[in-house]
């Protein structure tokens, strides 16, 4: 469906800059009593963002764009949107939970060195998808 495909790009572009930009200059950004400056720097938006980018990456496998090859076609923006998707939910539940384990900071401490590539691979296929619509594998 169109809907699913503009939104795939949608939640790609976004969630992918997001991904790339850095976790420690994010926050000095901030008015005291406002909040942050940005809605990307503003962790309800992140949630949000990240469990409709999973949702969206899921969906996309199931419903190809009609003229594409039926799983090939979508397969890399939709594993995209939803490994963005699953960064930014696990960063959201990482920063709220009072449970710090092992086995979660070392699971962080993968993700934080392919968090960037995710991203930029994100956004690049985002924009690929815009502008070549009937791709294989795009």
């Amino acid at each position: 469906m169109i809907q699913f495909y503009f939104l795939s790009i949608l939640c790609n572009g976004l969630s992918g800059y997001i991904l790339t930009q850095d976790q420690d200059t994010r926050e000095t950004f901030d008015y005291p009593d406002a909040g942050p400056v940005s809605p990307l720097q503003n962790e309800t938006f992140r949630l949000i963002l990240g469990a409709l980018a999973a949702v969206v990456g899921l969906l996309k496998l199931l419903s190809p764009v009609r003229g594409d090859l039926l799983i090939i076609g979508d397969l890399i923006p939709a594993l995209l949107g939803f490994a963005a998707g699953f960064i930014l939910l696990f960063d959201y539940y990482r920063d709220r939970s009072s449970l710090n384990t092992e086995q979660s900071d070392g699971f962080a401490q993968i993700l934080a060195g392919k968090r960037k590539w995710i991203g930029y691979t994100a956004v690049i296929s985002a924009a690929l998808h815009f502008l070549f619509p009937l791709a294989l594998f795009l």
